[in-house]
Order: structure tokens, then sequence, then C-alpha cells
């Protein structure tokens, strides 16, 4: 084998190695009456908020999602593995993103070996439509590539071209830090974390 190709070879590995914490579990499809029957809006301003889950012994990245606020609130868990019966789902989107629903989804992922890293921008409803129309478009992403896919959708929205695609939670993480108006929050909890129904409580 050639330098050049162990050295590709050898990246290859590695990001196998860091992308590891995004694995797809299936592709669930709600039916258009459960969409519409959860969906909703928030009385706040439309907003698109980056979640990123951070490994708290290494400092490295496992998972990134994408909130939308705008005629609706959804989730974009791009091969996400967030699952209950009381939010739809279809395409790697969430629908009925409730504040319950979006701890929920934090609570899902925090653990004593992860937490959440919110990261909110106050956006104008057409930006906010935007977004939501590509996480609706986009479809289900294959393992590994919810950062890219992430990333990818990002950049598509006016005002956020600057964003660089990428495979690594944490670069796309410490890109957004640098932007204007960023509003970061991160999210502890100390257990040992579950994605699944009936593990994650959601009040109504």
């Amino acid at each position: 084998m050639t330098g050049a190709f162990m050295k590709h070879f050898a990246w290859l590995t590695l990001c196998l190695a860091i992308l590891s914490g995004c694995a797809t579990t299936g592709d669930p499809v709600s039916s258009n009456e459960a969409i519409r029957a959860s969906a909703y809006r928030a009385p706040e301003a439309p907003e698109i908020t980056i979640f990123t889950m951070v490994n708290n012994r290494s400092g490295s990245g496992g998972h990134s999602a994408m909130l939308v606020s705008g005629s609706e609130r959804v989730i974009f868990d791009p091969a996400g593995s967030f699952k209950h019966s009381t939010v739809p789902e279809r395409g790697d989107v969430l629908y009925g993103v409730s504040p319950s629903v979006e701890l929920g989804y934090k609570s899902a992922h925090a653990r004593d070996t992860y937490h959440v890293v919110s990261q909110k921008f106050v956006v104008t409803p057409a930006q906010a439509e935007i977004a939501l129309q590509l996480v609706e478009n986009n479809g289900s992403v294959s393992g590994s590539f919810c950062t890219n896919a992430t990333s990818s959708i990002l950049r598509q929205v006016p005002g956020f071209e600057d964003v660089g695609v990428t495979f690594f939670p944490i670069n796309l993480m410490n890109q957004l830090a640098s932007k204007p108006g960023v509003i970061t929050d991160k999210y502890y909890e100390n257990d040992a974390g579950d994605v699944s129904d009936g593990a994650v409580a959601l009040t109504f």
C-alpha cells in the first residue's frame, strides 16, 4: 500500500470511530393525521437551535441535531435514536416539539457520559420556514452522517451561508460559537441515559 493510501485509510477509520455516536435505528413513518394532530407552534420568536452531544470525558462530539421553530416546531434528528410513542416522526424529523418534548429529547441524550450543548439563534419567520422546508425535504440520513446533514442544511438558510459542511459535531459547534447572536446553554444529567419510549417521561 502507498503512503497516501494508508493516510487516507487511517483518516476514514478515525472518522468512523468519532462518528459512531450517530447510529440509525430504522425509519419510522408516521401518518399525516398523526403529524397534523401533534403540530405545535411556539408563541416565542422563530428560532433555529443546534444540539451537540458532547462526551464529558474526552470532549468529543457524539451527535448533532437541529430544532426549527417557525409555523411549527420540529427537531431534525438525522440518524438519531430518539423514539417516543407520542412524538410522530418522518424522514428523521420529530414533530410536535413542545417545550416538554424538547426537554425530553435533551434528557434522553444527557447522561453521566454526555451533556447536550444548545446553540440557539433567533431568526426571521422566512428563515425558519426555509429551514423547516429543508429538513422536511431532506429525508432520512445514513448512520454517521448526522453532522454532515445538519451543517449542509444549515448553510442553505440565509444568514448561515458561511457555515462549513463537516462530519464532526465539535467542528460545527465551534463554528456556531463565533456567530453573532448565538445563545448557548449546556444541559447535564447524571444517569445512565436512555433514548427509548418509557424511559423518557413527557408531560403536556
